[in-house]
């Protein structure tokens, strides 16, 4: 049915009221985004990483979002990226009870990582949809038509497992220039074959294991998608283009919300965190001579962005006028009572925040409780790092028992 805008007859729906996504219902409209857990260690889900989305949902999000689920053994961020596998079901399935026990709702973000990868942890090639090397200095390996077969059946598979696994809903990223993200992008997709040139072209491959996805799930199971409005990046996608592709996924049917992202985890990660760019604190991760290089390059990789509420929400408005029916998760620099009571009477469906509950958790409760109306995040960035040892906001006291992952050339760079 065409979007409906707010009006005195029928008011923005209330923040802390019961809502549908799909075939759920979810206690409130505020969800936990995605961000790497660094709670991993050799790609294994354990205690840390139950621990991590219990705090979320005791601390009154809708939904908790587990962020990142591999598709397929190259489509790791690196090796301490966990797939859905048979073996990791088990311990899946303790994190969905410890968040349903919460009263939350538990989703799955699933993809590959395509350019994203690190070949020199998982041991195998990086895939793009055009062969060269990226940013990072990775040889990139062509997809050819039996990888996107293959691939296709990884999605459909880890959904199935997914849903095995007690998840609520499933997220297919397609954002950060991972691998169905870049074939999007006319900068690192140009080929010549049905999955290149167009926009509806380019969108194929997305469109395909949306449509593999939404058939493994069935009809019990929300389906999302995490889509780049821009990649932040020259000659990558931007608006215009994004907006057809969303068009598309409409069309489909296939999926139940879109979420709105931008930046590339290769080129521009801070196109999508903003605010103060965590240069020293990086660096200190990164082996010696690597980290020598850093100082004098660095600043080009992590550029600094001034912060903004909300930053996000220009682009965003595009897609509520574009689109007649699909409910739009509004993603970026949300820390307002305000902004999300705003952002549902413009007609968005749901809020995700990120930043904002690494440093409290509980922020939910307390915005629906009285007792607060804003986060205390300030945007320094610090938590981005941390992803190679636990993620967490480094004002707050770590938590106990914070698996080391890996120094940071052996880990996936900055991105949700």
């Amino acid at each position: 049915m065409p979007r409906t805008a707010p009006t005195a007859a029928h008011p923005p729906p209330e923040v802390f009221a019961p809502a549908q996504l799909g075939p759920l219902t979810l206690r409130n409209r505020v969800i936990k985004a995605a961000t790497f857990e660094g709670a991993t260690p050799k790609g294994v889900v354990g205690e840390e990483l139950i621990a991590f989305h219990r705090a979320m949902a005791a601390g009154g999000v809708a939904m908790s979002t587990v962020a990142y689920l591999a598709v397929s053994p190259e489509g790791r961020t690196d090796r301490h990226c966990p797939m859905l596998t048979d073996d990791n079901v088990p311990g899946l399935r303790q994190l969905t009870d410890a968040v349903h026990a919460e009263g939350a709702a538990a989703a799955a973000q699933i993809g590959h990582a395509g350019p994203v990868a690190n070949p020199h942890s998982t041991r195998l090639p990086a895939l793009a949809p055009s062969s060269g090397f990226s940013p990072m200095g990775t040889r990139l390996h062509a997809v050819v038509p039996a990888d996107i077969e293959r691939i296709t059946e990884d999605y459909r598979r880890a959904a199935a497992r997914a849903v095995e696994a007690g998840f609520d809903s499933i997220e297919v990223h397609v954002g950060h220039n991972y691998l169905l993200s870049a074939f999007l992008s006319p900068k690192l997709n140009r080929r010549d074959d049905q999955y290149g040139g167009s926009v509806e072209n380019r969108a194929r491959f997305a469109r395909t294991v949306l449509r593999a996805v939404r058939d493994a799930a069935g009809d019990k199971v929300a389906v999302t998608a995490k889509l780049n409005m821009a990649d932040g990046v020259d000659g990558g996608l931007w608006l215009d283009e994004s907006v057809e592709v969303a068009r598309l996924f409409e069309s489909d049917g296939a999926i139940d919300a879109l979420e709105l992202t931008g930046g590339s985890s290769l080129g521009n990660p801070m196109y999508l965190f903003r605010g103060d760019a965590p240069l020293r604190e990086f660096g200190a991760t990164l082996p010696g001579p690597v980290r020598l290089g850093f100082r004098v390059l660095g600043h080009r990789f992590l550029k600094a962005y001034p912060y903004e509420e909300a930053f996000f929400l220009p682009f965003a408005r595009q897609f509520l006028d574009a689109l007649t029916s699909t409910p739009i998760i509004l993603l970026g620099g949300i820390t307002e009572l305000g902004t999300i009571t705003s952002a549902l009477a413009e007609g968005f469906a749901f809020v995700a925040m990120a930043r904002a509950l690494l440093r409290e958790p509980d922020l939910p409760s307390r915005m629906r409780d009285g007792t607060a109306t804003s986060s205390l995040c300030i945007h320094c960035n610090k938590c981005m790092p941390t992803i190679y040892s636990g993620t967490r906001c480094v004002l707050v006291p770590g938590r106990p028992g914070a698996p080391e992952a890996g120094p940071a050339a052996d880990a996936p760079p900055p991105s949700a």
